[in-house]
Protein backbone atom coordinates (compact mmCIF):
# COMPACT_ATOMS: atom_id res chain seq x y z
CA UNK A 1 0.00 0.00 0.00
CA UNK A 2 2.58 2.52 0.53
CA UNK A 3 4.65 1.56 -2.82
CA UNK A 4 1.16 2.49 -4.24
CA UNK A 5 0.56 5.39 -2.79
CA UNK A 6 4.10 6.92 -3.47
CA UNK A 7 3.36 6.33 -7.28
CA UNK A 8 0.01 7.64 -7.08
CA UNK A 9 1.88 10.78 -5.52
CA UNK A 10 4.70 10.85 -7.79
CA UNK A 11 2.14 10.91 -10.70
CA UNK A 12 0.47 13.59 -9.06
CA UNK A 13 2.92 15.63 -8.88
CA UNK A 14 3.41 15.61 -12.87
CA UNK A 15 0.06 16.80 -14.04
CA UNK A 16 1.66 20.34 -14.68
CA UNK A 17 4.87 19.48 -15.60
CA UNK A 18 3.21 19.89 -19.04
CA UNK A 19 2.63 23.49 -18.69
CA UNK A 20 5.78 24.56 -16.92
CA UNK A 21 9.28 23.05 -15.71
CA UNK A 22 8.68 22.64 -11.68
CA UNK A 23 11.93 22.70 -10.26
CA UNK A 24 11.31 20.56 -6.70
CA UNK A 25 14.74 21.86 -5.21
CA UNK A 26 13.69 25.54 -4.58
CA UNK A 27 10.41 24.22 -2.75
CA UNK A 28 10.31 24.41 0.76
CA UNK A 29 7.37 22.50 2.66
CA UNK A 30 4.86 24.88 4.28
CA UNK A 31 2.02 24.19 6.96
CA UNK A 32 -1.19 22.89 5.71
CA UNK A 33 -3.23 19.62 4.93
CA UNK A 34 -0.52 16.69 4.13
CA UNK A 35 -1.37 14.25 1.16
CA UNK A 36 -3.48 11.23 1.71
CA UNK A 37 -6.56 9.49 -0.34
CA UNK A 38 -9.09 7.65 1.53
CA UNK A 39 -13.07 7.08 1.10
CA UNK A 40 -14.97 9.27 3.16
CA UNK A 41 -19.18 9.53 2.82
CA UNK A 42 -19.43 6.45 0.53
CA UNK A 43 -16.47 8.57 -2.25
CA UNK A 44 -13.28 7.98 -2.86
CA UNK A 45 -11.35 10.91 -2.71
CA UNK A 46 -7.40 12.28 -3.03
CA UNK A 47 -5.89 14.74 -1.64
CA UNK A 48 -1.70 15.58 -3.17
CA UNK A 49 0.69 18.14 -2.06
CA UNK A 50 4.20 18.69 -3.11
CA UNK A 51 4.19 21.10 0.00
CA UNK A 52 5.40 23.94 -1.84
CA UNK A 53 2.36 26.26 -0.62
CA UNK A 54 0.68 26.76 2.19
CA UNK A 55 -2.49 24.48 1.43
CA UNK A 56 -5.42 23.21 3.17
CA UNK A 57 -7.97 20.54 1.98
CA UNK A 58 -11.54 19.40 3.87
CA UNK A 59 -13.61 17.22 3.02
CA UNK A 60 -17.39 18.04 3.55
CA UNK A 61 -20.80 16.30 3.51
CA UNK A 62 -21.68 13.93 1.10
CA UNK A 63 -19.59 14.24 -2.53
CA UNK A 64 -18.56 18.03 -1.32
CA UNK A 65 -14.82 18.99 -0.62
CA UNK A 66 -13.22 21.89 -0.04
CA UNK A 67 -9.77 23.26 -0.96
CA UNK A 68 -7.45 26.86 -0.18
CA UNK A 69 -3.65 27.20 -1.48
CA UNK A 70 -1.25 29.73 -1.67
CA UNK A 71 1.04 30.70 -4.38
CA UNK A 72 3.77 28.03 -4.67
CA UNK A 73 3.82 24.19 -5.82
CA UNK A 74 1.86 21.95 -6.90
CA UNK A 75 -1.65 20.37 -5.71
CA UNK A 76 -4.31 17.85 -6.79
CA UNK A 77 -7.40 17.70 -4.47
CA UNK A 78 -10.73 16.05 -5.79
CA UNK A 79 -13.89 13.57 -4.78
CA UNK A 80 -15.03 11.09 -6.84
CA UNK A 81 -15.17 7.32 -7.55
CA UNK A 82 -12.46 4.12 -7.37
CA UNK A 83 -12.78 3.02 -9.89
CA UNK A 84 -14.42 5.43 -12.42
CA UNK A 85 -16.63 4.36 -15.19
CA UNK A 86 -18.41 5.83 -17.80
CA UNK A 87 -20.98 7.39 -15.97
CA UNK A 88 -22.96 10.96 -15.92
CA UNK A 89 -21.05 12.96 -13.27
CA UNK A 90 -23.31 15.61 -11.89
CA UNK A 91 -20.78 18.31 -9.95
CA UNK A 92 -20.98 21.99 -8.75
CA UNK A 93 -17.92 24.31 -7.81
CA UNK A 94 -17.30 27.63 -6.23
CA UNK A 95 -14.40 27.83 -8.06
CA UNK A 96 -12.08 31.21 -7.85
CA UNK A 97 -8.26 30.17 -8.58
CA UNK A 98 -6.03 32.93 -9.19
CA UNK A 99 -3.63 32.04 -12.01
CA UNK A 100 -2.48 28.54 -13.39
CA UNK A 101 -5.30 25.85 -12.28
CA UNK A 102 -7.55 23.23 -13.87
CA UNK A 103 -11.60 21.96 -12.78
CA UNK A 104 -12.22 18.90 -14.47
CA UNK A 105 -12.94 15.58 -14.30
CA UNK A 106 -9.84 13.79 -13.78
CA UNK A 107 -8.48 9.98 -13.61
CA UNK A 108 -6.64 7.49 -15.11
CA UNK A 109 -6.93 3.33 -16.98
CA UNK A 110 -4.35 0.25 -17.00
CA UNK A 111 -3.09 -1.37 -20.22
CA UNK A 112 -2.76 0.93 -21.68
CA UNK A 113 -1.84 3.04 -18.92
CA UNK A 114 -3.80 6.73 -19.92
CA UNK A 115 -4.32 9.64 -17.51
CA UNK A 116 -7.14 11.60 -18.75
CA UNK A 117 -8.95 15.45 -18.59
CA UNK A 118 -12.40 16.29 -19.49
CA UNK A 119 -11.71 19.92 -18.46
CA UNK A 120 -14.41 22.22 -17.66
CA UNK A 121 -12.84 25.22 -16.19
CA UNK A 122 -9.27 26.80 -16.02
CA UNK A 123 -7.42 29.82 -14.51
CA UNK A 124 -4.89 31.64 -17.10
CA UNK A 125 -3.19 28.96 -18.76
CA UNK A 126 -4.73 26.79 -21.48
CA UNK A 127 -2.77 23.28 -21.91
CA UNK A 128 -4.14 23.35 -25.58
CA UNK A 129 -0.73 24.87 -26.53
CA UNK A 130 1.01 21.89 -25.89
CA UNK A 131 -1.16 19.32 -27.28
CA UNK A 132 -2.21 17.42 -31.01
CA UNK A 133 -5.74 18.55 -31.93
CA UNK A 134 -7.83 15.36 -32.36
CA UNK A 135 -11.37 16.65 -32.83
CA UNK A 136 -14.40 17.78 -31.11
CA UNK A 137 -17.17 16.36 -29.18
CA UNK A 138 -20.59 17.61 -28.27
CA UNK A 139 -22.22 16.68 -25.05
CA UNK A 140 -24.16 17.82 -21.92
CA UNK A 141 -25.11 21.50 -23.92
CA UNK A 142 -21.28 22.08 -24.90
CA UNK A 143 -18.89 21.53 -27.57
CA UNK A 144 -15.21 20.44 -26.11
CA UNK A 145 -12.02 20.09 -28.05
CA UNK A 146 -10.14 16.60 -27.79
CA UNK A 147 -6.37 17.01 -27.85
CA UNK A 148 -3.92 13.81 -27.16
CA UNK A 149 -0.09 14.85 -25.45
CA UNK A 150 2.53 12.31 -24.88
CA UNK A 151 4.10 11.67 -21.58
CA UNK A 152 7.71 10.50 -21.82
CA UNK A 153 9.60 8.82 -18.49
CA UNK A 154 7.28 10.28 -16.04
CA UNK A 155 5.53 9.49 -13.30
CA UNK A 156 2.71 7.68 -13.44
CA UNK A 157 0.39 5.56 -10.87
CA UNK A 158 2.41 2.66 -12.22
CA UNK A 159 5.97 4.58 -11.67
CA UNK A 160 7.82 5.99 -14.18
CA UNK A 161 6.86 5.16 -17.52
CA UNK A 162 5.51 6.97 -21.23
CA UNK A 163 2.15 7.08 -21.42
CA UNK A 164 -0.38 9.09 -23.50
CA UNK A 165 -2.48 12.04 -21.95
CA UNK A 166 -6.51 12.16 -23.51
CA UNK A 167 -8.02 15.79 -22.83
CA UNK A 168 -11.22 17.18 -23.53
CA UNK A 169 -11.49 20.65 -23.30
CA UNK A 170 -14.97 22.36 -22.55
CA UNK A 171 -14.68 26.03 -25.04
CA UNK A 172 -17.30 27.41 -23.29
CA UNK A 173 -16.07 26.62 -19.60
CA UNK A 174 -18.68 26.33 -16.40
CA UNK A 175 -18.72 25.45 -12.83
CA UNK A 176 -21.44 23.28 -12.45
CA UNK A 177 -23.57 20.71 -15.11
CA UNK A 178 -23.08 17.15 -15.66
CA UNK A 179 -20.16 15.44 -16.98
CA UNK A 180 -21.33 11.93 -19.15
CA UNK A 181 -18.17 10.23 -19.56
CA UNK A 182 -18.91 7.75 -22.03
CA UNK A 183 -19.63 10.33 -24.89
CA UNK A 184 -15.98 11.74 -24.08
CA UNK A 185 -14.65 7.95 -23.77
CA UNK A 186 -16.51 6.80 -27.18
CA UNK A 187 -15.34 9.90 -28.90
CA UNK A 188 -11.64 9.04 -27.93
CA UNK A 189 -12.06 5.69 -29.04
CA UNK A 190 -13.53 6.62 -32.34
CA UNK A 191 -10.69 8.33 -32.88
CA UNK A 192 -7.80 6.04 -32.42
CA UNK A 193 -7.40 6.52 -28.56
CA UNK A 194 -8.02 3.78 -26.63
CA UNK A 195 -8.70 3.33 -23.03
CA UNK A 196 -8.07 0.57 -20.39
CA UNK A 197 -9.32 -0.71 -17.19
CA UNK A 198 -10.52 2.16 -15.18
CA UNK A 199 -8.45 3.30 -11.60
CA UNK A 200 -9.55 6.14 -9.50
CA UNK A 201 -12.21 8.88 -11.52
CA UNK A 202 -12.25 12.36 -9.32
CA UNK A 203 -14.07 15.91 -10.04
CA UNK A 204 -10.75 17.24 -9.54
CA UNK A 205 -9.00 21.35 -8.45
CA UNK A 206 -5.88 21.49 -9.87
CA UNK A 207 -3.34 24.40 -8.86
CA UNK A 208 0.50 25.31 -9.89
CA UNK A 209 1.80 27.78 -8.75
CA UNK A 210 -1.29 29.83 -8.25
CA UNK A 211 -3.19 30.85 -5.17
CA UNK A 212 -7.17 30.24 -4.64
CA UNK A 213 -10.18 28.70 -3.23
CA UNK A 214 -12.14 25.94 -4.36
CA UNK A 215 -15.29 24.39 -2.97
CA UNK A 216 -16.47 21.16 -4.97
CA UNK A 217 -19.99 19.14 -4.77
CA UNK A 218 -20.01 15.95 -6.52
CA UNK A 219 -23.21 13.92 -6.88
Amino acid sequence: MFFYKTLLLAAWASAFVQATPLDFKNLLPRAGTPSETGTNNGFYYSYYTDGGSTATYTNLAGGGYSVNWGTGGNLVAGKGYNPGSGHAISYTANYKPNGNSYLSVYGWTTGPLVEYYILEDLGTYNPASGLTHKGTVTSDGGTYDIYLGVRTNEPSIQGTATFNQYWSIRQAKRTSGTVTCQNHFNAWAALGLKMGAFNYQIVATEAYFSSGSSTVTVG
